[in-house]
This record gives C-alpha cells, structure tokens and sequence, in this order.
C-alpha cells in the first residue's frame, strides 16, 4: 500500500517524526501522519496550517506499507461522537487512543477516519514500533498549492 505526505522540501528526505503533539498522538510520541491519496495529503496541510504560504516549496512523499504489515483500523462507528470537534474535547479523545496504541506497539500503523473526508483515512506511522524498518520512502515528487486556494481565501 502507498500513503502519501505532504511537507516541507527541506523536510522530504526522510521519514522524519517531530514528537509534536497532533489529534492521534501527545507531545513526544514520535509518529509520522501520512493520508490514503494526496489530495486527503493536501487538505490535511490546509487545514493544520492555517497561513499556507503557497511560494514554497513542497513534496509529496511515496510511502511504501507493505501489504502483510499489521494495521490497527479505527472505525468511526466505534468513537465518541465528540471525536471530531476540534480543540481539546476532540484531541483528548484521539490522543487517548492513539497514545494506547504508540506506548503498547499494537502494530505500526494505525488507520484513523479522516475529520476533514468522510470516508477517507489517515495512516499514522509508529517509529518505535520494531516493524517501522518496513516501512520505506520510496519516493518523492514535486507539488505547488494552486495559488486560487490563497485567491479563494480558504487559507
């Protein structure tokens, strides 16, 4: 399977995990966010970065999961209907699980329904899982925001 991120030119070169703390994780769990295509990729970076400055330059990373690797699937059916809202009710919720997961190494990746598509998912990666080495970045190719989304005042 092939997820796909969008960062940061400077940042594409490797599967590179911050410890920030975002919905899925807490502050110093080492995960790296990816989504199922790369416009869900491209979303996700609209929406979390708020101020999208459109001149730089970015990446789509290609991440290669192989097809056999465990996958951890949480269904929205099975959430509180609270877990989409944004700010802490929201985040407390996500982090909750997905914080259970990173610290007991359930598996490596960890499949979230999308806040932003319905019916869409992100793929959370685990760098301290023993099956991250599988993970691999196979490649990465060039992307540029539209410049009608800044026009459009979406950003």
């Amino acid at each position: 399977m092939e997820v796909f991120r969008i960062t940061k030119e400077k940042f594409s070169h490797n599967l590179y995990a911050s410890g920030f703390g975002s919905r899925w994780n807490s502050e110093g769990n080492f995960v790296i966010y990816s989504a199922s295509s790369r416009s869900l990729a491209a979303l996700e970076n609209i929406v979390h970065l708020g101020t999208l400055d459109i001149i730089n330059y970015f990446r789509v990373m290609v991440i290669y999961i192989p097809d056999n690797l465990p996958i951890l699937r949480i269904n929205e059916i099975n959430l509180p209907e609270e877990w989409y809202l944004k700010g802490e009710k929201g985040y407390e919720i996500c982090r909750q699980i997905g914080d259970v997961w990173y610290k007991n190494k359930e598996t490596a990746i960890l499949q979230v329904p999308s806040v932003i598509v319905k019916n869409e998912f992100n793929f959370i990666i685990n760098t301290k899982h023993p099956d991250y080495k599988k993970v691999k970045l196979i490649n990465t190719e060039s992307f540029f925001f539209d410049y009608r989304i800044k026009k459009s005042n979406l950003i």
